[in-house]
Order: C-alpha cells, then structure tokens, then sequence
C-alpha cells in the first residue's frame, strides 16, 4: 500500500523518482505528488489518479529541476482521493516535505494540539500532522527534530523528507513499513520496496524498526532511536531487473501464471538433496520434529488459503493438529499455543501489518515462529526466528499466483519431512510423494499449455453476475483460492463453500444459469461430490468440473469438464489451481478491466 521513493545525487530527481514511482504501481493507489529541491525551493506537484496525470503535469519530470527529491503514489485511509490529500505534504512555510506510507493512530489529539498551537491544516491527512509536528521540533538539527517526531506518534511509518536549509540530505525512517536504503556511485535511494530502484542498483540497505537514515549524494549515515551511530551492512539484490518486467506478456499477471513451473521448482530442488527433503534453514532436529504437538498456521488472503491447504495435507501426512488464522484475527481472539508448537507465517512480501504483529504475538508466548516468505531482507523474513523462503522472484500483478504455488510448495516440503520423521507414512509413500512432489513443474506446464478451452469458457461467462465454487476436503481449500482470484480481478461475485454445506442455505441461492465451479480431485470424495453436482444442476445451475484426468465420469454430469494431471491426492492444489487462475485472468481480460491494478486493492497491505 502505497509507495516512496527518493533521490539525491548527480542525476535529474524527477524522472528517477517519476520512474521508480511506475515500477511500485502494483502496490496499489489513487493518487502521486513529487517534491523536488532545486536548492532554492521544494516544488511540489501532485495529481489525482493515475501516475500518467503526474507525468502529463511535469512533462516526465523534465519540467522540475533539482538533483533531490521525494515521491509518492497513495492509497486513501484518511481523506478522499484528492489533490490536498495527495503526498507529499508541507509544514507551514514549505520548508520541509514529507511522503508517508502507514497510519498515524493517533494523529487526531496530536491534530488537535498543533491547532491550538497556530498551525493550520490544508488536508484531510494523518501525514500532514506529520509535517506540521516535525516544523514544530525543528531547531536547525534535522536529526532532532525526527528524533522527537518518533518519539511523539503512535502506528506505523516509513517517511521521507526534506528540509529546506539543507539543500545537500534528504531523511528517512520507519516504524512497522517497508523502506529500504539504495546505495550507487550515481547517488542515493529510498524506497518502499525493491523493484522502485533496481534499475539504478543491487546493493540495499534493509532500515529496522526506529532506526533514522541521513542521505547525501556522496554517503548515507545511520543512527538508532537514542541518535547513536550505527553500522549497516548492504545486501545484494540478486533479481534480474527484467524479471520485474512484462518480456512480451500483455499483463504481469499472465507472465507470473507462466512463470509457475520455474518457481515452483526453485522453490522444491535446493531442499531435495539424494531423494531426501533436507531443509536446514528449519533449524529443527528430528527429536523437536518427533515432539511437535501442534502448528499454527497464520495469513491474510491468498496465505491463508494456503494455510487450509496446508491443514489438510500435514494433519493427513504427519498426524499433527494443526490451527488456521486469518492473522487479522489471531491477536483478538486471545490464542492459546501450546508447549512444543510451531508458528507458521505466510506472506509473500514479508511486510503484512496483520501478519507482522500475530507473529509478535507468537514470540511474546515463548512460540518459535517459521516465516514462509518470497521477499529477501523483508521484515518478517529477519523477525521470524527461521524463514523459509519460496524465491519466486518478484510478483508484481497485485493477484498473486506464483506466490501462492511456491508457498503450496513449501508446506508440501514439509509436511512430506515431519511425515517420514515422524514415522506417519511409510517409505513407499514418501518415495511416491517425492517423486510427484518434483514432477508438479512439469505437469503445471502442461495445464498451461491447454489454456485454450479455459479461455473460451471465460469469455462466454464474463457477463456472469454470480459464481460459486465447490469443494470438499482439500478441494474446498482450492475453492477459496479460486473464488477470491476470479473475485478480485472480475469484480464478480464469487463465493466458495464446502460442498457438504448446500442443505444448509447456500442451495437457496442456485437458479437457471448461475455458473458453479465444482472441483473435484479427491478420489475418496468423488461420489459425494457427484451428488452435490446433481443437487445444483436439477436446480438450473451450469457446472464447470474441475477433476484428475481419466475421471470421465465427471462428464455426466457436468456442462464443461477440465482435466489436471493426475498425482498424489495431497498434492492436487497445486495442479488444480491453474486453471482456476487461467479463467478469472480470461474473465478479466473479456469485460476489459485493469487485471494487473484491480480497484481498491493494493500488492502489499501494509496497515492494519
């Protein structure tokens, strides 16, 4: 949600910042604002909409001059799209500019004191409390007047800013959001995320909680919430800047489903070494493996999809219980972990707020948690006491879809090794797990190469006003997941439902017409599901079956049938997901909608 970035150097500020703005467009925003330092004066232009109406305005930077500058694109939570609200924002005599990205909890009594203090309020903003607060500690020491600010509000933040009187620095730091410090011969960055400065440079510092970053063009100094000096080192961002590229796809979503099978496989071969799952970044002996009594699993969205899937296939392989959070309610619930569990956090940004705090939560019971994590560097993967990262590369389409099969892939890897640790399945079958384990990238390869049918099939419901996804046991799991991705991208309303649930009230809801997606890998379930199929289609329904190959069975009753390689029964999600991807991506694409940037949405929810 949202996005910083900011230059200083020997470079034109502007277009940098106006390209490194484009390049965290998935995150998610309504409106984008430069502040650029000429060493006279802070310009600031801002516009509402899309990041074009910024580069229309300033004539792709080349109309504001100035080697220094911040930028900003912002997703509302306090006050409306707007220009006024727009970042960034000025203190009283535009001196000094600030972006923000995060919540100012309590900016109101904070509001409410600089009002009677005589300062006056142009937004609807958190953030301009922000500015307004820092002009009022300044004393001609930058780092002072930032110190007491931190001291001072209360939420989350990553701030940029300048001051006036110093035509040489720009500021940075951050509380609970992403920001990061880039460091090149040409100059300095900050950013929110990565893909903002990698075209200019890999080395990158990763700024802590509280800790304060001073940027001129020739150094970058970095202190800790007592203004002591500290010492950073860089780390080396190992993406090819065109893997944060479209290379020829007409939507990052569509090249992010194709990338699928590669990113799967990265994420399975480090961790099979001579037919062996060995995942050393777990940190687990086999005796705390065998001990385990419980593993809760926590995320928001598609992760915590994955975290049902997950549920499925550990108790299934290893016979450990195993708790599903959505992490915006784990803290609210007032949980109870047991000794000798293990935490699981799924993210693929690593900087989900809700996330973030429940694995605080965790550590404050005496948990262990394990971070499932794409993003090197990023704040779960260094507060997580081990992180298992599914490098995916980056994921920029704002629906996640190689995210969320690496992260499949991950919890495949180690339920199948909690399983033969435990003594929960036999040889034979952790040989035959392994085998379709590292087969999966070769069959989603071949899901991929018959898009064809799902395509047409998407076009001729994208009018559709309802659809509903059914499944049973793991396959209810890959229902949620289908029915949020054709959701989020369509605009349809789609729900999943446990197809054990129809007698009670979701049948009421099927008449003549209404597309139902039934998803149907499970062997042991095909009856059942065959049933509830029956129960929708003598109602009016249309049926779309989803199944293994050679279950034609399925035909019979269905009006349209997709086929997935067969595998072993745990590992279907990830071969059954595809397809589902595939149709909400062609539903997208026929009503002509921004399948990349879906409204309201942001790629990483960054406040709570």
């Amino acid at each position: 949600m949202c996005g910083i970035v900011g230059y200083i150097g020997k470079e034109q500020a502007a277009p940098i910042l106006l390209d490194g703005l484009a390049k965290l467009e998935y995150r998610g925003y309504d409106s984008a604002g430069l502040a650029v330092y000429d060493g006279k004066d802070i310009e600031v232009v801002k516009a509402k909409g899309r990041l074009q109406a910024l580069r229309d305005l300033t004539g792709d930077g080349k109309k504001i001059t100035g080697t220094l500058g911040i930028g900003h694109t912002r997703w509302a939570t306090h006050g409306e799209p707007s220009v006024s609200n727009a970042h960034p924002h000025f203190n009283k005599d535009k001196s000094i500019a600030v972006v923000h990205n995060g919540i100012i909890e309590n900016y109101q009594p904070l509001k409410e004191k600089l009002v009677s203090k005589g300062y006056t309020f142009v937004s609807d903003t958190d953030t301009e409390v922000v500015a307004h607060l820092l002009d009022y500690y300044y004393d001609g020491n930058p780092l002072h007047a930032v110190e007491k600010v931190m001291h001072r509000v209360q939420g989350s933040y990553a701030l940029g800013i300048l001051f006036k009187e110093f035509p040489d620095r720009m500021y940075a730091v951050r509380k609970d959001s992403p920001l990061i410090v880039g460091a090149s011969g040409e100059g300095n960055f900050i950013a929110s995320d990565v893909p903002a400065i990698l075209k200019y440079t890999r080395e990158v510092y990763f700024i802590e909680n509280r800790e304060i970053c001073e940027l001129s063009g020739e150094g970058i100094a970095f202190y800790n919430e007592d203004m002591e000096s500290i010492t950073k080192e860089t780390k080396t961002i190992e993406w090819d800047v065109e893997a944060a590229e479209k290379g020829g796809y007409e939507h990052f979503m569509l090249k992010e489903i194709y990338e699928q099978p590669k990113a799967v496989l990265d994420t399975i071969n480090p961790r099979i070494q001579d037919d062996r799952i060995v995942i050393e970044e777990l940190n687990m002996d086999r005796e705390e493996i065998e001990k385990l009594r419980r593993i809760y699993i926590i995320g928001c969205g598609s992760a915590y999809h994955v975290g049902v899937t997950g549920k499925y296939v550990i108790e299934k392989l290893t016979r450990i219980p195993v708790e599903v959070d959505l992490a915006s309610e784990f803290r609210y619930r007032d949980p109870i972990l047991e000794e000798n569990s293990m935490v699981i956090i799924i993210s693929q940004s690593g900087e989900t707020a809700d996330s973030l705090a429940a694995l605080r939560k965790a550590q404050e019971m005496g948990v262990k948690v394990l971070g499932v994590v794409n993003v090197v560097g990023s704040t779960i993967a260094r507060e997580a006491d081990n992180v298992l990262y599914t490098w995916a590369g980056p994921e920029i389409s704002v629906a996640t879809t190689k995210a969320y099969s690496t992260q499949l892939a991950a919890l495949d890897l180690l339920a199948i090794m909690f399983g033969e640790i435990r003594g929960t399945i036999s040889k034979e079958e952790y040989a035959e797990l392994l085998g379709e384990l590292k087969s999966l990238p070769d069959k989603i390869q071949e899901i991929l190469g018959d898009k064809e049918r799902i395509q047409w099939f998407a076009s001729k419901y994208a009018n559709a006003q309802d659809v509903f996804f059914l499944g049973r046991g793991v396959d209810y799991a890959t229902s949620l997941e289908g029915s949020l991705k054709l959701k989020e991208i369509s605009y349809i309303h789609s729900e999943a439902y446990a197809a054990g649930e129809l007698k009670h009230g979701t049948i009421s809801l099927i008449e003549d017409g209404v597309l139902t997606v039934a998803v149907v890998t499970q062997p042991d379930l095909y009856e059942k599901m065959i049933s509830n199929i029956v129960e929708v289609r003598t109602r009016g329904g249309y049926i779309f079956t989803l199944t293994n190959k050679g279950n034609c069975v399925m035909e019979d009753t269905s009006d349209f049938t997709v086929y997935i390689p067969k595998t072993h029964p745990c590992l279907t999600p990830s071969l059954a997901v595809i397809p589902l991807q595939l149709f909400g991506y062609y539903v997208s694409v026929a009503k002509g909608l921004d399948v990349d940037k879906p409204r309201n949405l942001a790629k990483s929810v960054t406040v709570e």
